[in-house]
């Protein structure tokens, strides 16, 4: 099968790649490799995935009509992995014309990709984000989502929404998955794990906002890829006969900020510095996915507990950066 994988230069879209390829399919990765982060970091994943005899990657930016409708053109993709998009809460407050150039237009532009071209199942990148600040944990698809407080939010439920739409119009399958703080291998450094790790090993403070009272369900990289990849072959159809549907896809369960700082503390056999801050504007206080829904369509759950995850990811950053 061929398959298209958009933000393949990314973090998880490097690791779904991967995962795609190692299964045996024929992969065209697509990235634009812009500077959000170190564009090195983007590089060396894709020296890794260039490894692979079935994988092609071409430079594009999903928001460039023109480009992306040639590509779709040129291929007969079976499967559609749209996970290309501007990332980043806090980095939206100040930029929002880059998330709407990335995840409004770009998206518009694949779904407009999908109307001509007809894969059997377009899979998306949405986020644990659109809860909001709602107050009921576990979250589930069934919540209110209509009151986003970072425009990143909002541009991922309008994602949501989009699809449906061209789901209903046209009838093209569609799934919507909401990511829960994905950590691991090969991780963003805008992330938690990777500023901890980066801060704690070169004795810098690391800044602990709202006090250190928050929880995050993290969700390790390889359970969020399991469960992609065997959803991929299963299209939804909803209650009202529209091909379109929404997941959470997470570990299920939340870990307190602090916690989660001792599990790096520990892997690094290092203490942290810590600098204690407000809650910043756009962030949450708590998330915890319910995800009976997609463990129940796919038949698999997240394995990997946190200190588990966490060693592996400082193994890796130590053998990348040689510290």
């Amino acid at each position: 099968m061929k398959v298209l994988v958009t933000g393949a230069a990314g973090f998880i879209g490097f690791h779904v790649a991967k995962r795609l390829c190692s299964d045996g399919h024929e992969v065209i990765g697509l990235d634009n490799l812009n500077d959000y982060y170190s564009v090195e970091l983007k590089q060396a994943r894709l020296a890794q995935l260039a490894q692979c005899h079935n994988f092609r990657f071409q430079r594009l930016d999903v928001a460039d009509k023109a480009a992306l409708t040639d590509v779709f053109a040129q291929n007969a993709f079976g499967y559609v992995i749209h996970l290309a998009a501007q990332a980043g809460v806090r980095y939206s407050i100040d930029n929002p014309d880059l998330y709407a150039q990335s995840n409004l237009v770009g998206f518009l532009n694949v779904l407009e990709a999908c109307r001509a071209h007809r894969p059997a199942h377009l899979v998306y990148a949405s986020s644990s984000s659109v809860y909001g600040l709602s107050e009921r944990l576990p979250y589930a698809t069934t919540d209110p989502v209509d009151q986003p407080v970072s425009f990143y939010a909002a541009t991922k439920r309008a994602n949501e929404l989009m699809a449906h739409a061209y789901s209903h119009l046209y009838g093209i399958p569609t799934t919507g998955l909401r990511f829960f703080t994905v950590y691991g291998p090969w991780g963003r450094p805008d992330m938690a794990p990777f500023k901890f790790t980066d801060a704690i090993l070169n004795g810098r403070a690391i800044d602990v906002y709202n006090d250190g009272a928050m929880s995050r369900d993290f969700t390790y990289i390889d359970d969020i890829v399991e469960g992609l990849v065997r959803l991929l072959p299963l299209p939804p159809t909803d209650e009202a006969g529209v091909p379109n549907k929404v997941y959470n896809i997470g570990f299920g369960g939340p870990v307190r900020l602090l916690q989660f700082i001792e599990c790096i503390e520990e892997a690094l056999g290092m203490r942290a510095i810590k600098q204690f801050l407000p809650l910043q504007s756009g962030d949450v206080i708590d998330t915890w996915a319910d995800t009976r829904e997609l463990e129940e369509r796919v038949g698999f759950r997240p394995q990997v507990p946190v200190p588990v995850g966490v060693q592996s990811f400082v193994d890796w950053y130590r053998h990348y950066y040689r510290v």
